[in-house]
């Protein structure tokens, strides 16, 4: 059997087809595209639902996201969480991290998310770990950076889910030459390549890398 396309009306029907959204989780995705630029950042449904799943299934203690942005990804996460469990989120623009912390505060979840404003670099810096699940969804040049500043803290069964690595399909394009793309490429490369760890690349939205250590 050939590979799908993914096609509008295919991922339509894998919206449709998975379980809805929390009411709190769907007013933040219908707010987010009314208030924000950039809409297209946003986590939604489908992969929401997979990082919940993940969460549900490895229960880790602490979850480190990389990338705020409206804060779909971390209450997402949040409602999978064991008790005890808490999700630090990274994000650098104020007023991503205003938006995402009034919809912290309003949620069933707010005990177990903390936002931290700055660069990415420095919170992890402050984690002494271990870091049970890592979610990169930062900027793309920043990657391989971010990379090599987890994978010391993972936790020997953690896990680091990166976001984005197909980047609506350039990646695979030779003649694509735009920088995100380029340290996209760079990235999955370096972690294919990397011995430390393992990496399986899944069409997921678009494109989700799941790295674990050898």
């Amino acid at each position: 059997m050939t590979p799908l396309e993914l096609t509008e009306a295919l991922e339509a029907y894998v919206e449709d087809h998975t379980t809805p959204a929390a009411p709190h989780l769907a007013a933040l995705e219908a707010q987010t595209r009314e208030q924000l630029e950039a809409p297209g950042m946003l986590t939604g449904l489908v992969e929401g639902r997979f990082l919940e799943t993940l969460v549900h299934v490895m229960q880790p203690r602490l979850v480190l996201e990389l990338g705020t942005y409206s804060g779909y990804a971390a209450l997402a996460m949040a409602a999978a969480l064991p008790p005890g469990g808490r999700i630090v989120t990274c994000e650098i623009s104020d007023e991503h991290a205003d938006f995402a912390q009034r919809h912290v505060d309003a949620s069933p979840h707010a005990d177990r998310v903390e936002i931290r404003r700055g660069p990415a670099l420095e919170t992890i810096a402050q984690l002494d770990g271990p870091l049970d699940l890592v979610f990169v969804d930062a900027d793309k040049e920043g990657y391989v950076a971010y990379y090599e500043a987890v994978v010391p803290k993972l936790a020997p069964h953690g896990l680091i889910v990166a976001d984005n690595t197909l980047w609506g399909g350039s990646v695979a394009d030779p003649a694509a030459g735009e920088e995100s793309t380029q340290a996209l490429r760079a990235f999955n490369a370096y972690v294919r390549d990397d011995p430390r760890t393992v990496s399986v690349m899944l069409t997921v939205r678009d494109g989700v890398t799941l790295i674990r250590r050898a």
